[in-house]
């Protein structure tokens, strides 16, 4: 498997990962939607996290998927690779916990 393809595959699971470990949580945090800061805050910023993270992952990938040869390529990726690696790691956490939490008010 060449790194790109390891890339690409690596990317869809970390999309998929958070569906398919919290896909309960997720279903009970949208059930009680409300359009108040703290519900969206304590809710869904870990999910936020998640997703900015893999945005910020997408134009590192187009960089490495574009040939190397061309007029206007651009080699700096590196910033763009950690700030995705940290927010969706950051949100990872967040998730997790957000994840405890619910599981220990169900069980109350």
């Amino acid at each position: 498997m060449s790194a790109r393809a390891a890339g690409a595959v690596g990317f869809v699971a970390a999309a998929a990962l958070p569906a398919v470990l919290w896909h309960r949580v997720i279903a009970d945090i949208a059930s009680q939607f409300r359009l108040e800061p703290t519900y969206l805050i304590t809710g869904w910023t870990c999910w936020a996290l998640m997703a900015l993270g893999l945005l910020c992952l997408v134009p590192a990938g187009i960089g490495e998927w574009r040939d190397r040869g061309r007029r206007f390529h651009r080699r700096a990726t590196g910033a763009w690779y950690g700030w995705g690696v940290t927010l969706y790691l950051l949100g990872f956490a967040l998730a997790t916990q957000v994840a405890q939490i619910a599981d220990g008010l169900s069980a109350a």
